[in-house]
């Protein structure tokens, strides 16, 4: 299907993985998921092994990771010229842009940014937009907003005795859990969106948020994360050592009460069998 051209952009202070998670969030956050991201070989992009040669099939970058959980197809130019519309549209913002901002009195990326929403971009699609050949779109709505905690930068880190994580020269603290007492050698996934804001989780379960400067957002119990399509990057070994803790065993073993009958010369708990409904419960 052939669809309109049209820009979007966003003013951001470098091109990286941040600002690329951003747009990202911003085209599928309004209009949904694509097929396929054509873009340059640009680090943040994909994994060069050498210089010069083509981009490595197996080692991703976080940009490719998301692309790939989201199952949007990365295709990598290799050549300016296959890149040509892209390019001269580059040319054509980087030369309008500039003296259009000046004109407005824009002075920050903020207002920058407010500007372009408010003004630029819908006179700039007015003038230059070209009206599809067919009706319809190839967006599919992501009815989930898994978007949400696949456009940020996963990594694990293994929880210290103290019960905190290091994460960007800070030592955040987790709060206390329904989950498990603490969270000591626990192997966590610490999601840093593009504002700045982390999350930290074990498993599906949120257990806490953090500010853009390390101040803890969300003391509450852990939130299931309902939308996280990202629990299928957890780690196996973060599976094998997620121990059941005291409050899920007594959970199980209250639901388990009057199910069936015990017999009189049982004398010790079934503790396996206890152990193995409280997981497929948890």
């Amino acid at each position: 299907m052939r669809r309109a051209r049209s820009t979007r952009c966003c003013w951001s202070r470098e091109e990286g993985t941040a600002s690329t998670f951003q747009a990202l969030g911003e085209v599928i956050g309004e209009r949904g998921l694509f097929c396929a991201l054509y873009t340059d070989r640009g680090s943040h992009y994909f994994y060069t092994p050498k210089a010069g040669e083509k981009v490595s099939k197996t080692q991703q970058t976080q940009v490719g990771r998301a692309l790939s959980h989201l199952g949007i197809e990365h295709i990598a130019a290799y050549s300016p010229q296959a890149r040509g519309r892209s390019e001269r549209m580059f040319g054509t913002l980087q030369g309008r842009l500039p003296k259009e901002l000046r004109l407005a009195g824009i002075k920050t990326v903020e207002a920058a940014n407010a500007w372009l929403k408010a003004h630029y971009i819908a006179e700039h699609n007015a003038a230059f937009a070209i009206k599809a050949e067919q009706q319809g779109t190839a967006f599919v709505a992501d009815r989930h907003e898994a978007w949400r905690e696949a456009l940020c930068v996963i990594e694990e880190r293994t929880v210290g005795n103290d019960n905190t994580i290091a994460w960007s020269g800070r030592r955040l603290q987790l709060p206390e859990s329904r989950l498990r007492p603490h969270f000591v050698k626990a192997v966590v996934r610490v999601h840093a969106y593009p504002d700045g804001t982390v999350s930290v989780f074990l498993g599906p379960h949120r257990l806490t948020r953090f500010s853009a400067d390390g101040q803890q957002i969300s003391p509450d119990a852990p939130q299931p994360g309902s939308v996280l399509g990202a629990v299928k990057d957890k780690p196996l070994r973060a599976r094998k050592r997620a121990s059941l803790t005291a409050p899920a065993r007594a959970a199980a073993e209250i639901a388990r009460v009057g199910a069936e009958k015990r017999a009189s010369s049982r004398t010790k708990k079934p503790t396996r069998r206890a152990n193995q409904t409280a997981i497929s419960m948890a």
